[in-house]
């Protein structure tokens, strides 16, 4: 089993050398992206190349909106510009300094939280009205405590949308995957501590890389279902690059309700 503590640390380090690498969830949205949300048009991604649909959103200006594991100067800013009270919740540092920048360049509100998405202690219950939670549980070893914890940060009619990695890519083997070959290696759920050993995970992946974990449909849906929530709809989507993408979608988003 996988250290909560361990891995959490590890995860920090590797985002904020993530940030400084420029990897796609780190470039903050640009000016034309913030003068849209403004216009009450906001293109909020949780997953590579489809939006959440605007039908979705409940009205934003004035709503309080925490942006769970969502650092990177992409989701918060978006969602400071319509008018929403925003705060950032995310485990890197550099992240957070993202949505901060953005925030200084365009004159927006919002508030950053250096935290852990699984402990939500630092706030009361019941003091949001929506939690955008893009693809980032797949980054810690156990989800059901970050659904319980979305639930009880929640009023009352208060939504959840969170998108995460469909479980299924993690059984194949990552070197043939890398060669658009697509053999079954691993059983699910997956981990980068427990399925595979420290040495390969080093050469795959590099030491540097965050420690990855497939989740169970059933821990991804049905936790959200146990901690309370009701699923109101759901959309599939696909990687914007890799050759997965001719074959199957790698992500899920799902809109849940607190009753």
């Amino acid at each position: 089993m996988a250290n909560r503590h361990h891995v959490l640390e590890h995860n920090r380090r590797a985002w904020d050398r993530l940030v400084q690498r420029g990897n796609p969830w780190t470039i903050p949205v640009g000016k034309e992206e913030i003068i849209a949300a403004r216009a009450g048009e906001p293109s909020i991604y949780l997953t590579e190349t489809r939006p959440v649909p605007v039908s979705w959103f409940p009205p934003l200006k004035g709503a309080d909106v925490l942006c769970l594991a969502s650092g990177g100067g992409q989701q918060g800013p978006l969602m400071a510009a319509t008018g929403a009270r925003v705060t950032v919740l995310d485990n890197s540092p550099y992240q957070l300094a993202q949505d901060r920048a953005v925030a200084a360049r365009d004159a927006l509100n919002l508030q950053t939280v250096l935290g852990d998405m699984a402990d939500l202690s630092m706030f009361d219950s019941g003091v949001f009205d929506l939690i955008l939670h893009p693809v980032s549980n797949n980054f810690v070893p156990d989800i059901l405590p970050v659904w319980r914890e979305a639930f009880r940060v929640l009023r009352q009619g208060g939504e959840l949308f969170a998108g995460f990695v469909n479980p299924v890519e993690y059984c194949f083997d990552p070197e043939k995957e890398q060669k658009g070959v697509y053999v079954i290696r691993h059983s699910l759920p997956y981990s980068d501590c427990n399925s595979i050993s420290e040495a390969e995970r080093i050469r795959l992946f590099g030491e540097d890389e965050p420690l990855e974990f497939s989740h169970t449909l059933e821990s991804q849906i049905g936790g959200q279902l146990q901690a309370g929530f009701m699923l109101i709809d759901l959309f599939e989507d696909y990687r914007r690059e890799e050759p997965i993408k001719d074959y199957m979608p790698s992500y899920l988003v799902t809109r849940a309700r607190k009753p």
